[in-house]
């Protein structure tokens, strides 16, 4: 296959020194690596900055409604198997707006990745919390500061049953890129929260603190245990980055739904013409 690179001459309407720059970079590098074919890669996104992040890839893209990214990704995966599908939000947009889509894709287990820009804010609405945003969190809308427990993705989404959980960190784009191709390659629903520092609304959580605060899973740590990860992911002084869990034994939704049948014949039912519908895909 002939060497695709993902990336083009644009615009960004980012704050200069958005973690959302690296994420960017750190994306087409994982993509390049893969060697993967810009034609079957989609992304699937919906309101917010990071958001914008469809835009400013060269491959297929789709912005929706707010909080509707990951819903959209998961109906273009189910309609082409074969493609490659990033569903793209922010901590607000997909936690937030979008919640009931994480709890119940989780649960069907489609093949698609999911990544989350977290800055515990909400950056293209000028600051009011997030669904992560830190109690005592002082913004242009909670004045006297956050007073709601912030979300705790991660426990979230193993608690649900999810099969790929992983955190990165936009300051350290060599591992956060190794998330990205893993999840990529893995089979179900994957999801990668990755801190990075929202420079304009977030004076609390900025780089700095990321980088005293998180820390890196090194070969100790066994991403098949479950409880080992729920662990990790329920302690929120010292914030785990890696693949905390990955469950490859459990079937996606291809594989549970009769409808489907392999990769190399993906829909099936004994009344459809199975021929006409691969030429479609083909």
């Amino acid at each position: 296959m002939a060497s695709f690179y993902f990336n083009y001459d644009i615009d960004m309407a980012w704050c200069p020194g958005c973690g959302n720059f690296p994420i960017r970079e750190t994306i087409i590098s994982a993509l390049n690596e893969l060697n993967l074919d810009p034609t079957q890669v989609v992304f699937s996104s919906g309101i917010g900055q990071a958001a914008k992040m469809p835009q400013y890839i060269d491959s297929n893209y789709f912005n929706g409604l707010h909080g509707r990214g990951l819903s959209v990704a998961s109906a273009i995966s189910q309609v082409n198997p074969k493609l490659t599908v990033i569903a793209e939000g922010g901590d607000g947009d997909m936690y937030g707006e979008g919640g009931n889509h994480l709890i119940h894709n989780i649960r069907r287990n489609p093949n698609l990745v999911h990544i989350v820009h977290d800055n515990m804010v909400y950056g293209l609405t000028k600051g009011q919390a997030a669904p992560t945003s830190p109690i005592g969190l002082v913004t242009p809308t909670q004045i006297d500061g956050v007073y709601n427990e912030p979300i705790n993705p991660m426990a979230l989404a193993l608690s649900l049953g999810a099969t790929f959980v992983a955190r990165g960190f936009s300051g350290d784009s060599v591992k956060t890129k190794e998330l990205i191709k893993l999840a990529i390659q893995h089979k179900g629903y994957a999801i990668i929260d990755i801190f990075h520092p929202c420079v304009t609304y977030n004076k609390v959580n900025t780089f700095a603190w990321y980088k005293k605060n998180t820390y890196w899973l090194d070969e100790n740590h066994d991403p098949k245990n479950k409880e080992a990860a729920m662990k990790l992911a329920l302690d929120t002084e010292r914030l785990a980055c890696g693949v905390l869990y990955q469950n490859t034994d459990t079937a996606d939704y291809f594989m549970r739904n009769p409808f489907y049948k392999g990769d190399d014949r993906p829909f099936y039912t004994k009344t459809r013409d199975l021929d006409a519908v691969q030429k479609l895909l083909d």
